[in-house]
């Protein structure tokens, strides 16, 4: 049986699994190789983070990242900064193309982010976010939605409080991954955390961290009480995941996709970068995605070796085709590419 749909706003999403926003790796030909593997597992899919600064100056390489494929919807693109003009007529730009919903990211730890302000930096400038929100919550008549972390420190866990003013000023759903900034992605994601974050307001809340495999799903899920879950590194490995937990939900079981799977799908990544990418930048994210997806199998770790001495995407794929024809002789070859 088909899962209610999750109300965001006037978006309905079902199942309430989303694809998590991820700098460098959510753009639009991963987003589509997720959905192609997960099919209509995959509630949400939201896009890499994008600069206010880049948007609102015109900057054509920022623009660019605004790109989705029809297929993509529902669709979520995420803004980042601190300027409170700029993020509105950013995020009046992200509705203009289309989208179904705009999110604004108060979660990234990263230190040249948060230096200008942006990113887990508002979770300390409390005020200073709400003017923003109600600045972009008037510009749309699309969703927003909201990104957060545990809090800037130990000593400052406050994502409770944010989430309550985010439902005050108009925010359709918060996001929240259970780590202060301070922890960057150490430790633990606190799901307890979120489970109170949940039962603080009435909008949707989305809990993220952790969530790798059916099991963390099934715990994550029901130990927070959230109404659905972000997963982000557990679809880099693994892009099928949505359809595992689905799968899981309803008392089946999918198998694991074997090596020929994986195979495949890296080999479909290639055609979608070719896509969207020069070729330079194709070779670079298929290097990275394939030492990712093919992690645990046998010889896996000679076949993630000869990767890294690949410079172009045919060397890469004859190395794939190599390891799958013949997975004991790439350790051999690879040594003779690096000599």
């Amino acid at each position: 049986m088909k899962e209610a749909p999750l109300k965001i706003g006037t978006v309905e999403i079902a199942p309430a699994l989303v694809l998590a926003p991820m700098s460098g790796v959510t753009d639009m030909p991963f987003r589509r190789l997720v959905r192609e593997c997960s099919g209509e597992a995959v509630g949400l899919v939201v896009s890499e983070f994008i600069s206010i600064e880049g948007l609102t100056r015109n900057d054509l390489k920022t623009h660019r990242m605004l790109r989705y494929h029809p297929g993509e919807h529902p669709i979520s693109i995420q803004i980042f900064g601190s300027d409170i003009d700029r993020m509105a007529e950013a995020a009046a730009l992200v509705q203009a193309t289309g989208v179904d919903l705009v999110d604004i990211n108060c979660g990234c730890p990263a230190p040249k982010v948060v230096k200008k302000g942006g990113g887990a930096e508002l979770m300390r400038r409390v005020s200073h976010l709400e003017r923003i929100l109600r600045q972009v919550r008037r510009e749309l008549s699309i969703p927003l939605t909201l990104k957060i972390r545990a809090g800037w420190d130990d000593d400052s866990v406050n994502c409770v409080e944010v989430a309550r003013m985010a439902e005050a000023v108009g925010v359709d759903m918060v996001a929240v991954h259970g780590r202060t900034r301070v922890q960057l992605y150490h430790g633990a994601s606190d799901w307890d955390l979120i489970g109170e974050v949940k039962r603080a307001v009435d909008i949707p809340v989305m809990g993220s961290g952790d969530v790798v495999s059916v099991p963390t799903a099934r715990e994550r899920l029901k130990r927070s009480g959230a109404d659905g879950l972000l997963i982000g590194r557990g679809a880099m490995e693994n892009p099928w995941l949505f359809r595992q937990i689905v799968a899981d939900r309803a008392g089946e079981t999918i198998a694991p996709p074997d090596v020929r799977q994986r195979l495949g799908a890296l080999r479909r990544y290639r055609e979608l970068l070719d896509e969207a990418y020069p070729a330079k930048v194709t070779a670079a994210r298929l290097r990275g995605m394939t030492c990712r997806t093919v992690k645990g199998f046998p010889g896996s770790a000679h076949l993630r070796e000869a990767v890294t001495h690949t410079r172009t995407a045919d060397e890469l794929i004859e190395v794939l085709d190599r390891f799958e024809r013949h997975p004991h002789v790439v350790r051999t070859e690879s040594r003779g590419a690096a000599a």
